[in-house]
């Protein structure tokens, strides 16, 4: 079992050290507030937290946990520091990171004096790139030792609901450590592998966003909820109704669908009946500022695919796929369409395949659309994919009509190739392919 030194002893930091010490680590509780360490010292939880009372003063009875306000007794006697201290907001939204590093400096200090190599958990909440901007360089600054050789850092995020915080500690969505070096980070990992749920060992950065990443979609998700509610009570819509038969759908609703990061959204249903419930939002003179974000944010994300384009400084570009999904000729709303407007209006000479477009047997509001919005389109469609690709100096992947890998086997070392789909996790730099972002 390990021994283990917590700063912080919050919400997080005394149900992280009741939770390890009923797992039989002991645990050094480190807080600058003696009224908390005296309540550790005395067997009691300085929180109200179901459970967290009886197993602390068990833990107590056991000799397995301990308080002081002294760091560099608690790292002198740990292999492990646990940083839990608060990340408040200033007023302007900017994080205070002050007790973190006053934490960090006191950690640092008291590491020349070990002579075994120390690992520091982080698991307050910070922002991508703190750790290794901020954190590793405070203690590496107050110890004049050097992170990866003298001492390890890595990043462990807490997914804790006050109220439940117990049963989320031992069943947790999932575990993660965000490592440089997973060889050295290995007995972090096994303090949770008795966990039910999967570990991921990830980069730095990685493992700070996805904790943002959760926070934000569930903030997402009440927000939305409440809009919708607002729009049926203003109406006279049962809203639970409509939120019972919404959340059975697990196949698209509830689920892992549309939630992987790619193009814009599109086609003849969603754009327009956005714009239909948002018109009757204003009519109503409800002020719903999520609902009516939608349809600006998706149009920002096709002008942040346009500015990655334009950046490369080509203006001879090929389109592979408009149709504003695969396996389907409708080009009506299509995100592409949007997109290769935006790049015609910029100067660029387009030239656009698509297997499913045929102008010809395109009929009714699907060519009316394309003839209305790019009256020119047919001098830019070709009928082989050869002729696109011996046009263009950026090759722009839109729906997924052909094979990444294959594609880019074709190209030239001169060309570049943008995967719409992918333009958040830009393909790698090879063989004269550039990435798309």
């Amino acid at each position: 079992m390990e021994s283990i030194s917590l700063f912080g002893l919050g919400y997080v930091g005394a149900v992280t050290a009741a939770c390890l010490a009923s797992r039989g680590h002991r645990i050094i509780g480190v807080d600058p507030n003696p009224l908390k360490v005296k309540r550790i010292a005395s067997g009691n939880s300085p929180i109200v937290e179901p459970g967290v009372q009886e197993m602390i003063a068990k833990a107590h009875t056991d000799g397995l946990i301990s308080a002081t306000q002294d760091p560099a007794a608690a790292v002198a006697h740990s292999d492990i520091s646990f940083i839990s201290v608060g990340t408040p907001s200033q007023r302007n939204g900017k994080l205070d990171l002050s007790y973190i590093r006053n934490v960090c400096t006191d950690i640092g200090l008291a590491l020349p004096r070990k002579n075994s190599l120390h690992r520091i958990v982080v698991r307050s909440t910070v922002l991508p790139g703190t750790t290794e901007s901020v954190i590793v360089p405070a203690v590496e600054a107050a110890s004049g030792m050097t992170a990866g050789r003298d001492f390890v850092v890595c990043f462990n995020p807490e997914f804790l609901r006050e109220g439940t915080a117990v049963a989320d500690f031992f069943n947790p969505p999932f575990t993660i450590v965000g490592t440089d070096d997973p060889e050295q980070t290995a007995p972090i990992c096994e303090l949770y592998r008795f966990l039910p749920a999967r570990l991921y060992e990830t980069a730095l950065p990685a493992a700070e966003m996805i904790k943002y990443c959760c926070n934000a979609f569930h903030a997402l998700k009440v927000a939305f909820a409440n809009e919708i509610g607002t729009v049926c009570n203003s109406i006279g819509v049962d809203a639970k109704t409509v939120a019972d038969i919404f959340k059975s759908d697990i196949r698209l609703n509830v689920s892992t669908a549309y939630l992987t990061p790619g193009f814009a959204f599109g086609g003849s249903c969603l754009p327009k009946d956005l714009r239909a419930l948002t018109h009757r939002v204003r009519e109503l003179d409800l002020k719903l500022p999520l609902l009516e974000s939608i349809l600006p944010s998706n149009s920002e994300h096709i002008e942040r695919a346009a500015e990655t384009i334009l950046s490369l400084s080509k203006r001879k570009i090929g389109v592979l796929g408009l149709s504003f999904k695969p396996g389907t000729d409708d080009l009506r709303e299509s995100p592409i369409v949007h997109l290769v407007k935006r790049l015609i209006a910029e100067g660029c000479d387009v030239q656009i395949w698509d297997d499913n477009v045929a102008l010809g047997k395109l009929i009714g509001s699907n060519r009316e659309f394309i003839e209305s919005y790019i009256p020119h389109i047919g001098t830019l469609l070709r009928d082989d994919i050869r002729n696109v690709l011996g046009h263009a100096d950026v090759v722009v992947l839109g729906t997924n009509s052909v094979a990444v890998e294959e594609l880019r086997k074709g190209l030239h070392d001169d060309q570049h190739l943008i995967e719409l789909n992918n333009l958040t996790s830009p393909l790698p730099k090879e063989a004269g392919v550039a990435a798309g972002a």
